[in-house]
């Protein structure tokens, strides 16, 4: 009887065993099935993302990527209807005709001198201003930060005609000065724009470190000035960078206020001016003794010319961003910017 129940015991005991590994290896299978089908789905998606990313990156450097490998071609190269990509014959010649139709050492320090004054103008004003309408409050001042909207709103064109009146009774055109003085007065390009980032970055500073600038006795300016201001670095950074870029690529408010000249040429105007008449360009400052009849008779090569004399004005921005490009994605993410 003993014999027999121990059997049965036994019996139940590796049932129960056999149940469990039963259940072991079914949930072993679903797990594993599970962890294939979570890697399937990660790899697809990474593969998309690459996919999209690569077709996006290459859309975006299309134009920048031809612009390089037609600039290195040699100038015969452009009667040559073999090379389309690659070019057959590796030269620089094209970038020195660019840089001859540009003038292209002194205006570039002319172009970064300009850029660089009217950036720290503008910072210096439009975060003022934005610091004011966040953290002073007057009446009237929703009113006067309305107008400040509107100014993104209506476009330059409209307001031309009486700034370059105002800006001849004042003796200002024809001088590098007049840019400096909308700068430093919060007219600047896209001031309006900066004033409202200032502004939204300056209201979400917390008060508590302006209340214990003034328990330590500091006034308003010394509490932008030292409080305020090197906490806003994302914003700074953010406002200089877009600062800099319009200043330097502008064509408008330069040619209104007539700042190129000769003595004094930039690297918009140039363009604009060798885009018109490349041939009188190369013609006047010699490069046309640099290639053969045959080629600068070519109307493609004169266009060539062009293209080349735009990616020289657009290179420095390109070598300048390669530095700052993590700075200003963070001090994108700080000041909420998107779009």
């Amino acid at each position: 009887m003993k014999d027999k129940l121990m059997k049965i015991i036994d019996k139940i005991i590796v049932g129960f065993k056999k149940s469990f590994l039963d259940i072991k290896a079914n949930l072993t299978n679903e797990s594993k099935n599970v962890t294939r089908k979570r890697k399937f789905k990660t790899i697809t998606l990474v593969t998309v993302r690459l996919v999209l990313l690569i077709g996006l990156s290459f859309v975006i450097l299309f134009p920048t990527i031809q612009q390089i490998l037609m600039a290195l071609r040699a100038p015969e190269d452009v009667n040559n209807p073999a090379v389309i990509w690659i070019p057959e014959n590796w030269s620089i010649m094209n970038l020195r005709l660019a840089a001859i139709v540009l003038d292209y050492r002194n205006a570039l320090v002319n172009t970064f001198k300009v850029s660089a004054i009217a950036m720290f103008l503008q910072l210096a004003s439009t975060a003022l201003a934005g610091y004011a309408f966040s953290r002073l409050r007057f009446r009237g001042s929703n009113i006067i930060f309305l107008f400040v909207i509107i100014t993104i709103v209506v476009p330059p064109q409209a307001l031309s005609l009486s700034q370059y009146l105002y800006f001849r009774d004042l003796g200002l055109i024809g001088r590098e000065s007049s840019i400096y003085l909308m700068s430093g007065l919060g007219m600047g390009i896209r001031s309006g724009i900066f004033i409202y980032i200032f502004r939204s970055f300056f209201k979400g500073l917390p008060k508590e470190l302006e209340e214990s600038a003034q328990i330590d006795g500091a006034g308003v300016f010394r509490t932008f000035r030292s409080v305020m201001l090197p906490n806003a670095r994302g914003a700074l950074v953010t406002v200089g960078l877009f600062a800099f870029v319009w200043q330097w690529n502008d064509a408008y408010f330069v040619n209104i206020f007539e700042v190129s000249t000769a003595d004094f040429p930039l690297l918009t105007m140039r363009l604009i001016n060798a885009a018109e008449n490349v041939y009188a360009a190369l013609f006047y400052t010699g490069g046309l003794s640099l290639i053969g009849q045959d080629v600068w008779e070519n109307p493609v090569f004169l266009a060539l010319i062009s293209n080349v004399a735009a990616l020289l004005m657009m290179l420095p921005l390109l070598i300048m961003y390669l530095f700052v490009q993590k700075q200003f994605v963070e001090s994108i993410e700080r000041t909420g910017i998107v779009g």
